[in-house]
């Protein structure tokens, strides 16, 4: 296990990302809680987040916009800092989010000082197509299912079935192969946990 972690810190540094590796996702909460401070945090629809307990903590001293709870989509995009988990991370270093609104996606790539991509174990992949494969084809549908959308990915949670169904979540995607010019930094946080779909 410790060669694939070292493999990726190795990928991710390269392409220009910080690597910050935590046993626990508690571990996790208390670095991100120590170095955020006095700032505004923009946060996309995470459930590896929501596990975490962020908001709560974070927000005792920060101004945080998240949408679910109840923050506005426009507020979040344009923090300071933006708070995303991925939906599969590959050892050589590509980041793969597929998204239904896109401003995750969107607020990791461009107009924020600080990205900080949030990322358990659960997500980790040999490579960009087992990335691009468990986007689509696990995380996704999870997901539909989670939110009870009438799609068919929802309804077995097994695969993308490329539908066209108006509740579709998968409008977007991005892969990151290094990190955007137009963010000054951006740090993967790999949790050693399973978290998120």
């Amino acid at each position: 296990m410790v060669d694939e972690i070292q493999m990726l810190k190795h990928s991710l540094t390269e392409r220009g990302f910080a690597f910050s590796q935590f046993a626990t996702a508690q571990q996790a909460a208390d670095y991100l809680d120590s170095k955020l401070d006095g700032v505004s945090i923009g946060i996309g629809g995470s459930q590896t987040i929501q596990q975490m307990g962020l908001y709560p903590r974070l927000s005792a001293h920060n101004q945080v916009h998240w949408h679910w709870e109840g923050g506005k989509l426009s507020e979040a995009a344009a923090a300071q800092v933006y708070l995303t988990s991925v939906n599969a991370i590959a050892q050589t270093g590509e980041l793969v989010n597929i998204d239904g609104n896109c401003n995750r996606i969107s607020a990791s790539v461009f107009g924020h000082q600080a990205v900080y991509f949030l990322v358990g174990r659960n997500k980790l992949t040999l490579d960009y197509d087992a990335a691009l494969y468990r986007a689509r084809n696990v995380a996704a549908p999870k997901r539909a299912q989670s939110m009870g959308r009438k799609t068919p990915c929802a309804a077995h949670a097994d695969r993308c079935y490329d539908c066209k169904s108006p509740e579709r979540i998968c409008r977007g995607l991005t892969v990151l192969w290094a990190k955007p010019s137009g963010i000054d930094y951006a740090e993967v946080i790999f949790i050693d946990e399973a978290l998120g779909m």
